[in-house]
């Protein structure tokens, strides 16, 4: 099998930019292959969007190098000319000329004869199935076909690398799905390399091949979706993709103590104190028998006496809020498609080892 030896289309090391003396983004590195989505995911103001406009040249680092195909594009004494570096940009602002055509639009950055120009729009107005409305404008458009327009034109003069700020942010929530696989799907037809800054963890996992997880200027993990979700850092990366149910112990021989049971926690020293933290939805539900509950299993433990405090349906699972009978605690529950007990009802829970995460506390 081949080795594929090329540079990755987008490279960027140490990446440091301040505002004010305050480190908005703080030594980042990744790199984006041709044909690859990456999303730097995180909190708003974590540095996402300051990282893209370093890449795009309308910001400079402090300190850091861009390389586009192995080439240097920028550090802190050589620059290439944002319009020079062969990037298309995408924005939550569709940006279209209002006083052009669709056409006139996606033709706005192309160079060349003047049919080879309209050869190139119809054959991206065609892929965004807009080829009906070539000369139409953009308030004759929904919001949804406006970012398929504005898709069309940052892809029209073939950028080797395509720059995507919270694009579908403005788009009504039915739209929004469809417009991201369509989007996704003509992005790696063209072949560049994506990355993509989003807040919504649906969105990243929807759409990465690689998602990077930012806080406070850093990227804390980065990996394939499966992995960043599955493998957890701290317990503030499990609490970004969902809600999280912890339980406080303490380590005593490589095990934490807790009611559901001993959990593993390997390499923490004796005395630690340690926080089990899992999602609600690997909680697992069981009717109360006579005051008794289901026995322990090595896969899901010891279980737990609670009552329901609050049952809601939310569309396709639901969410059950219990009053644990060992602390007082409230632990969350969801379930598949339609389960809501009355307030009162006892029932116990029990816990899947392999879906918890234990870090210090």
């Amino acid at each position: 099998m081949a080795i594929n030896t090329a540079p990755p289309r987008l490279e960027i090391r140490n990446l440091v930019c301040r505002f004010g003396g305050r480190t908005v983004v703080d030594d980042v590195s990744l790199t984006v292959q041709a044909g690859q989505v990456t999303c730097l995911l995180g909190p708003s103001g974590c540095g996402k969007s300051t990282t893209l406009r370093m890449i795009a040249g309308v910001e400079m680092q402090d300190s850091g190098e861009i390389y586009v195909d192995g080439k240097l594009v920028c550090d802190t004494v050589f620059r290439v000319p944002p319009e020079r570096r062969e990037i298309g940009l995408m924005f939550q602002d569709f940006a279209l000329f209002p006083h052009l055509s669709v056409a006139d639009n996606v033709a706005f950055g192309l160079k060349g004869a003047k049919e080879q120009k309209r050869e190139r729009v119809e054959e991206l107005l065609r892929k965004v199935d807009l080829i009906r409305h070539i000369d139409g404008f953009p308030h004759q458009l929904s919001g949804g076909e406006q970012q398929r327009v504005a898709l069309a034109r940052a892809l029209a003069p073939r950028p080797r690398i395509m720059l995507m700020d919270e694009p579908f942010s403005g788009l009504d929530n039915r739209l929004r799905d469809g417009i991201r696989d369509e989007t996704l799907a003509i992005l790696k037809e063209e072949d560049a390399a994506v990355l993509l800054v989003t807040h919504e963890p649906e969105e990243a996992m929807r759409m990465a091949d690689e998602i990077a997880l930012m806080r406070r200027g850093k990227i804390v993990q980065q990996g394939a979706p499966y992995n960043v979700y599955t493998r957890p850092v701290d317990k503030a990366a499990v609490a970004f993709f969902s809600d999280v149910n912890v339980l406080q112990s303490q380590v005593n021989g490589a095990l934490a103590q807790t009611p559901f049971g001993q959990f593993l926690a390997p390499g923490v020293p004796d005395g630690t104190d340690v926080e089990i933290v899992f999602r609600p939805q690997h909680v697992r539900l069981d009717f109360d028998r006579n005051g008794k509950g289901p026995l322990p299993t090595a896969t899901d433990g010891v279980a737990a006496r609670g009552v329901v405090e609050r049952a809601r349906f939310l569309g396709n699972e639901s969410l059950i809020e219990f009053r644990m009978d060992y602390d007082g605690s409230i632990l969350k529950a969801t379930v598949p498609n339609v389960f809501v007990p009355n307030p009162g009802r006892v029932m116990w829970l029990t816990i899947r080892r392999d879906r918890c995460f234990v870090f210090p506390a």
